[in-house]
């Protein structure tokens, strides 16, 4: 079993930024992917962001050009930058990380984007 913990969420005006981190209980030095997805109030869970142990990264239409996934083995840490957040950024932002053979959910982090 892998735990995943989520932080960096919060309220931020829109224009603004925030850094998200997902933090894993075990080394990501052997993860087939890591990535970020978001569920908004009434709406589906879809990807944000991804990226694969060979470093190639993924983005949502949405949010290319906006936001920025990277890593730290070092850290066993995924971390999502995000800038010139929109209000329809205002999400739960959930990290997924795959191991083989399970992938496993954090529980989630806030982030709103309102003035």
């Amino acid at each position: 079993q892998v735990q995943l913990v989520e932080s960096g969420g919060g309220l931020v005006q829109p224009g603004g930024s925030l850094r998200l981190s997902c933090t894993a209980s075990k080394s990501i030095f052997s993860i087939i992917a890591m990535g970020w997805y978001r569920q908004a109030p009434g709406k589906q869970r879809e990807l944000v962001a991804t990226v694969t142990s060979g470093g190639s990264t993924n983005y949502a239409a949405p949010v290319k050009g906006r936001f920025t996934i990277s890593r730290d083995n070092g850290k066993n840490t995924v971390y999502l930058q995000m800038n010139r957040l929109k209000p329809e950024d205002t999400a739960v932002y959930y990290c997924n990380a795959c191991f083989w053979p399970d992938c496993y959910w954090g529980k989630g982090t806030q982030v709103t984007v309102s003035s």
